[in-house]
C-alpha cells in the first residue's frame, strides 16, 4: 500500500491523516479539501470566532508546517470531481490521481432556503465554513436587526452571539418548540428562558413564508402573517451528508455513505468517516454529526486500513455553548419515555441536568453547567448501568457512588 488519498480536509480527514502517521504508515498521504484554509475547527465559527474572541490561526487544527513535517500532501482549494473505483483514481481539478486506498471524509452541507422564497438574496447566510463566518462578521453591529431561521443548536448559538453583540434578534422555528427534533421539552424550556432573558424574541410554531428586498434582504414575512424589517438573516435549518461524489461513483448510500462496522464502504478500497458516513450501531444504523465522532471514527478507520480489523464502537456525545451556559450531551435520546430532572433553575440559574430513560434504562443526559453530572451519566451509559429514577432526582444522592453499584 503506497498511496492513501483522503477527500475532505475537515476534522475527520485531518484526524485520519495524523493517525496514519502515528500508527507508522510511511507511504504517501494526500489530503484534498475544497476550502483554501488548512483543516480547522468548525464549532467555534458560530461561537468564539464570530464573537471575535478567537483569532483565525487558533482555529487551525495544526500549523501549516506540521503537514510538511509529516509528509502529508495538502491540496487545498481544489475540488474532487469524480472517483473511478475500477481504476482506483480520483479526478481533482482535471488532474487524475491514483490511490491504493481512498477515504471519504466529505462531511456535510447546510440546508439552504429555496430561492423562490428569497433564500438567495444577499444578506442571507448559513454558518458552516470559515468563509461563511468571515462574510457575515461585518453584519454584527450593535442595533442591527437579525432574523435567525431555525431553532436548533446552530441557530441558538448564532442568536447568543448576536444578542451578546447588542443586536436585535428574532428567531423563528417552524416546529412547535425550539430543539424539538433533538431534545426533551424540559431542555427546550430551559434554553427558551435563557434566550428570552437576553432579549431574544423567539417565535415557535410558524414558518418563514418569504424574504424580500431590493438588492439585498430587508423584510421577512412569516406564515402566520407577521411581517417585519431585517438587516440580515442567518439560516440554521440542518445539514445533509455530502454524498454526491460517492453516489456518482456507485457506492451504496443509506442516510450517508453506507459503511460496515470497520468503516469500509461497498467498494473494498473506499472508506468513509465523519458526518458523511452511516454505520452499524446497536442493531440499526446511525450517522452522527459531531466532532468527537469525526475524530474517533476517522482514527478507527485509519487503524483498520492498516489491518487492525476492529469494529468502531461509537460513544455519542455533543456540546453547545450559549452565553455563559455550557450544554453537554451524552448518549442518544431517541425513543425516550421519561425525563428525570436533577438540579433546577431555568434561564441559566444554576446547574441542571435532564436524564432520559427508555423504560428503566438510562439512554442519554442533557447537562447545563453541570459537568460532574454529565461525566457520571456518560460513564453510566457507557457501562450499561441505569440508576433508579428516584435516586437521580433526589438531590441527596451521591451520584459518584452509583458508578460502583
Amino acid at each position: 500500500m503506497n498511496h492513501i488519498v483522503v477527500i475532505g480536509a475537515g476534522q475527520a480527514g485531518c484526524s485520519l491523516a495524523i493517525k496514519l502517521r502515528a500508527l507508522g504508515f510511511d507511504g504517501q498521504i494526500t489530503l484534498i479539501g475544497e476550502e483554501p484554509a488548512p483543516p480547522y475547527q468548525r464549532p467555534p465559527l458560530s461561537k468564539a470566532y464570530l464573537l471575535g474572541e478567537m483569532q483565525r490561526e487558533r482555529l487551525y487544527l495544526r500549523p501549516r508546517a506540521f503537514y510538511d513535517d509529516q509528509n502529508i500532501t495538502l491540496r487545498l482549494g481544489q475540488r474532487a470531481q469524480a472517483i473511478d473505483p475500477a481504476a482506483r483514481t480520483v479526478t481533482v481539478d482535471g488532474q487524475t490521481i491514483a490511490y491504493d486506498q481512498l477515504v471519504l471524509t466529505t462531511g456535510s452541507v447546510p440546508r439552504r432556503l429555496p430561492a423562490a422564497i428569497g433564500g438567495d438574496l444577499p444578506g442571507v447566510y448559513t454558518v458552516r465554513t470559515l468563509a461563511d463566518a468571515d462574510a457575515m462578521a461585518p453584519e454584527f453591529t450593535a442595533g442591527r436587526r437579525v432574523l435567525i431561521v431555525g431553532g436548533g443548536y446552530i441557530g441558538l448559538e448564532a442568536a447568543a452571539v448576536a444578542a451578546k453583540r447588542g443586536l436585535s434578534v428574532t428567531l423563528v422555528e417552524m416546529a412547535g418548540r425550539i430543539l424539538q427534533r433533538v431534545a426533551a421539552p424540559e431542555t427546550s424550556d430551559y434554553f427558551r428562558a435563557l434566550h428570552r432573558s437576553h432579549g431574544v424574541r423567539i417565535i415557535e410554531g410558524t414558518g418563514l413564508e418569504h424574504l424580500t428586498g431590493t438588492g439585498r434582504v430587508s423584510r421577512a414575512r412569516l406564515a402566520d402573517g407577521q411581517s417585519f424589517d431585517v438587516d440580515f438573516v442567518i439560516v440554521g435549518v440542518g445539514i445533509t451528508p455530502a454524498t454526491g461524489l460517492a453516489e456518482a461513483a456507485g457506492l451504496t448510500i443509506d442516510n450517508g455513505i453506507r459503511v460496515d462496522a470497520g468503516g469500509r464502504s461497498s467498494d473494498p478500497s473506499v472508506w468513509a468517516a465523519g458526518d458523511c458516513a452511516s454505520f452499524p450501531w446497536k442493531g440499526g444504523r446511525i450517522r452522527l454529526e459531531s466532532v468527537p465522532n469525526a475524530i474517533d471514527q476517522a482514527e478507527a478507520v485509519a487503524a483498520n486500513i492498516l489491518g487492525a480489523g476492529r469494529d468502531y464502537v461509537a460513544t455519542p456525545w455533543f456540546w453547545s455553548d450559549q452565553y455563559d451556559v455550557k450544554l453537554q450531551i451524552a448518549g442518544l435520546n431517541a425513543g425516550y419515555e421519561d425525563v428525570v430532572a436533577r438540579g433546577g433553575g431555568g434561564g441559566g440559574e444554576g446547574p441542571v441536568s435532564f436524564w432520559y430513560y427508555r423504560g428503566d434504562r438510562l439512554i442519554a443526559v442533557d447537562a447545563m453547567n453541570a459537568p460532574r453530572e454529565y461525566m457520571i451519566a456518560k460513564r453510566l451509559i457507557e457501562m450499561g448501568k441505569s440508576p433508579g429514577k428516584a435516586e437521580v432526582a433526589n438531590p441527596e444522592t451521591d451520584l459518584k457512588a452509583l458508578l460502583k453499584g
